[in-house]
């Protein structure tokens, strides 16, 4: 059974989208970190809180976890993952889905996580600004994870083609895989 952990080195890559996606085709829980992460009012759960509520999902069969969040939990995700998607997507490609997503989520009030919500301010101002932190990351990450991702099975997509293509392919031939894979039952006709 799979188990996929999604990264991506900023904002906006698209890791939601497609572990949702790859999730439903898999038909295997899908874990989306920062619901985790950000309790009421931003309040960031604790390490060992988080490591708790993270763990016996990890023990399943199969999931797909959205971030690692190696922070908090060290290599916990990438260790449990049998593959490792990197979403490594070029800043003209994610910096506008970045400003449309917040602009949908700041203008319409939508709630995120445990009720919080976006504003301009959060996003745009301050040292930790949405904005700001992407862009550092999306530097800093790419610097650092070739090195931290080597010990991994990982696969780095570049552009919206490449996460298309290899949504249709992986998703393919791991429910063939798994359908190879499944006791076969006897109708005894």
């Amino acid at each position: 059974m799979s188990k996929v952990a999604i990264i991506a080195s900023a904002s906006g890559n698209g890791k939601t989208t497609l572990g949702r996606e790859l999730a439903r085709r898999l038909d295997v829980p899908f874990v989306e970190m920062d619901g985790l992460v950000h309790g009421p009012n931003w309040a960031e759960t604790p390490n060992d809180e988080l490591r708790r509520l993270i763990e016996p999902i990890l023990a399943g069969e199969g999931w797909v976890v959205d971030g690692s969040y190696r922070s908090k939990l060290g290599n916990l995700v990438l260790d449990h993952a049998n593959l490792v998607v990197w979403l490594d997507q070029p800043i003209r490609v994610w910096l506008p889905r970045l400003l449309r997503r917040t602009h949908r989520r700041v203008r319409g009030h939508e709630p995120l996580w445990n009720d919080n919500r976006e504003t301009w301010r959060t996003a745009l101002w301050g040292r930790e600004s949405l904005f700001v932190w992407a862009l550092r990351m999306h530097f800093a990450r790419r610097r650092r994870y070739p090195r931290v991702l080597a010990p991994y099975n990982v696969v780095r997509l570049r552009s919206p083609r490449e996460v298309e293509r290899w949504l249709d392919d992986y998703s393919s031939s791991a429910i063939s895989a798994a359908a190879r894979d499944a006791p076969s039952v006897s109708t005894g006709r």
